[in-house]
């Protein structure tokens, strides 16, 4: 039993640095001024390389925790009760991926701004946990042992043939469509490549249940995936380019020259080993409480920095133009406020809940007799007027 609760506190850790990592990025990547974004900067450059790893981590930690969660349960295939929850979840982190994106502005004016078919991260990760459990259906029917080394090779290859897909422009698909494909028409996130980091994630959380329970486990996995990390992050390349000269296919070669995404995933490894050596530490209800609320996170911080429906957000008086030591300490007031909001909101929430009940009811019961009020007075109003004019004609 202890073992399990110290998986899934390391795991909530790991998703809770994800979307920590997620809000400082944001906040800075917005707000900083242009004149100090200098790639000569050490301090910038160190910044800019870690912020690179939040996304692969989220992708990752999204598909190991569903995963988990998932093949955990004892009833198989559909009637694995996980399998509707991952359904409603993934739908639900869709529809606020569009619906953050919708600008009231141009609703009032009887359209919709293009960017609302952008896909951005919600819609990418909600795609991404409905073809999982696709493909977790499809084997359950044939053979479920398959699970681990099929979703394994399906991100290897979407790794491999990034650069393929990464030219495309799918012009004959629709482009709601084709913006979970391409980037062509201003998408943030795509299903290629980003559905091969849940993917691996879904590996690792499959190997966790298998052999988690093992004596020696943890310190095999930390040992495993520092080794893992090390070598997809300094020699990925040149093993790449060997495979190259040995095979001669060309895709090797070309995904030697722009390696980031094993790259990337390599910094997730290691990044992993690091929270599960650390795990025991990681016991905070604080630590598991932010990260189970990462999506609420994620929709309050939007508005506050971006203003998503009404664009009235940080990004919009203070875009590019602070300097460091602002940016600094406004993304460190910018974590604790938007966690705070999030966190005393659902500490309080059936309060709040009955509390806007009862403003909701007694607004109810006031406008009950206010419009009716209010219509008799434009009523008498109108009858007054007419009366008026017609003895001013007489």
């Amino acid at each position: 039993m202890t073992k399990r609760t110290s998986r899934l506190h390391f795991l909530d850790a790991i998703r809770a640095f994800a979307i920590l990592m997620m809000l400082q990025g944001h906040f800075v990547h917005s707000l900083l001024g242009d004149v100090y974004r200098d790639k000569s900067n050490l301090v910038y450059t160190i910044w800019e390389y870690f912020r690179g790893m939040t996304a692969p981590t989220f992708f990752t930690i999204t598909g190991f925790i569903f995963t988990y969660l998932l093949l955990k349960q004892n009833t198989k295939g559909i009637d694995n009760p996980r399998v509707l929850k991952g359904v409603k979840r993934a739908v639900k982190v869709i529809f606020w991926g569009y619906l953050l994106r919708l600008s009231f502005y141009e609703v009032f004016r009887g359209t919709v701004n293009p960017s609302f078919f952008y896909v951005d991260v919600l819609q990418c990760i909600g795609t991404s946990l409905l073809l999982l459990i696709g493909v977790y259906l499809i084997l359950c029917r044939i053979n479920e042992a398959w699970f681990q080394n099929i979703v394994l090779s399906i991100g290897v290859i979407i790794f491999l043939l990034q650069p393929m897909y990464g030219r495309c422009i799918l012009e004959f698909l629709p482009k709601t469509v084709a913006n979970y494909f391409t980037s062509r028409n201003g998408s943030i996130f795509t299903l290629l490549p980003w559905f091969g980091y849940v993917c691996i994630g879904s590996f690792m959380a499959s190997l966790f249940l298998k052999y988690g329970k093992r004596k020696m486990f943890y310190p095999r996995a930390i040992i495993a995936l520092l080794s893992v990390g090390v070598v997809l992050v300094f020699y990925s390349s040149a093993i790449l380019m060997m495979i190259y000269s040995i095979t001669g296919v060309g895709i090797f070669k070309s995904v030697a020259y722009n390696n980031f995404l094993f790259i990337r995933l390599g910094n997730v490894c290691m990044l992993f080993s690091v929270f599960i050596l650390m795990k025991n530490y990681f016991t905070s209800h604080m630590i598991t409480k932010i990260g189970g609320r990462t999506l609420s996170i994620y929709i309050i911080h939007f508005f506050v920095l971006y203003g998503s429906w009404f664009g009235l957000g940080l990004s919009r008086f203070f875009y590019h133009s602070l300097t460091p030591v602002q940016a600094f300490i406004g993304a460190l007031l910018f974590i604790i406020g938007v966690c705070t909001t999030v966190l005393y909101y659902y500490k309080y929430e059936e309060e709040l809940k009955l509390q806007a009940y009862h403003l909701l009811n007694s607004t109810n019961q006031k406008m009950k007799t206010i419009v009716p009020e209010a219509f008799m007075l434009f009523r008498n109003t109108i009858i007054r007027t007419y009366r008026n004019i017609r003895y001013t004609r007489r």
